[in-house]
């Protein structure tokens, strides 16, 4: 095949391809399940389908969606607001996935409630983590954005989120919040030693695996994004609540969805 025929082929191959971005709209989505009509404008997004139910329990008048796959979605009502909780699957390209098919149904702004480890001393297992931006150290968002686009929330979110965290430190107890800067990786059991050591020596607060994913995919498509953790262990002391007994992740993660129901009726998300 010649030179100029191969132009041509690719030529003809790039008109008749699928456009994915110009697909999909206003139709039931083919991974998370869901139609326009059947969400609210404010998605929260848990990485884990069973903690959908989680959020769930702070809602009223709730039914559930559609579960497909590791997406689950709930939608009911709190103070009067209607919300929407769906979970993304672990790591950067499920995220991405959800976030993309919840702005085709019109979801406007989503705020993931999960787990995430700290990096730094002081950050105990039940905190509340606020993200401020993502190290983008994921393959996902390197296929949507050049290498160096900031992985950012939106302000008045995550203002908020700190605030309404704070109040709940204040009422409840047993808890402290930090805001800072995450890292969001790909390889969860390839974060080393010295991986995490890097991190804690660039004062980065914390480590997860989809805020990359939702910050990016978010500002493409005109949603504000914000993101609310519970530290389920520190990297750096070796502290950990992965245990069934221990209720201080519970407690956090209850505290996190607390603390963005709160946001989302105070900004009117």
């Amino acid at each position: 095949m010649s030179t100029d025929q191969a132009a041509v082929d690719k030529s003809a191959v790039e008109r008749s391809a699928v456009d994915k971005s110009a697909v999909g709209t206003g139709v039931r989505q083919y991974h998370i399940g869901i139609a326009p009509g059947e969400v609210g404008t404010v998605a929260l997004l848990p990485g884990d389908p069973f903690r959908v139910p989680l959020v769930a329990e702070f809602l009223t008048d709730v039914r559930e969606v559609a579960h497909r796959r590791e997406h689950r979605t709930m939608t009911g009502y709190y103070k009067g607001r209607r919300i929407t909780a769906t979970s993304t699957g672990m790591g950067c390209p499920s995220t991405a996935i959800a976030v993309e098919e919840l702005a085709r149904v019109g979801v406007t702004s989503v705020i993931r409630v999960g787990s995430s480890a700290g990096l730094q001393p002081g950050v105990e297992p039940g905190d509340l983590l606020v993200s401020e931006g993502t190290l983008r150290n994921d393959g996902t968002t390197q296929a949507y954005v050049h290498p160096g686009y900031p992985a950012v929330p939106d302000l008045a979110i995550t203002t908020e989120l700190a605030a309404a965290a704070r109040r709940l430190a204040r009422t409840r107890g047993g808890f402290a919040v930090h805001t800072g800067i995450n890292a969001s990786d790909d390889a969860f059991y390839a974060e080393g030693p010295e991986w995490i050591a890097e991190l804690h020596r660039q004062g980065v607060l914390n480590v997860e695996m989809e805020s990359a994913a939702l910050f990016v995919v978010a500002r493409l498509r005109g949603m504000r994004a914000g993101m609310i953790c519970a530290c389920s262990s520190n990297l750096v002391d070796g502290t950990s609540v992965y245990d069934e007994k221990n209720t201080r992740l519970k407690d956090g993660w209850a505290a996190s969805i607390e603390a963005a129901l709160e946001t989302a009726v105070r900004l009117e998300l």
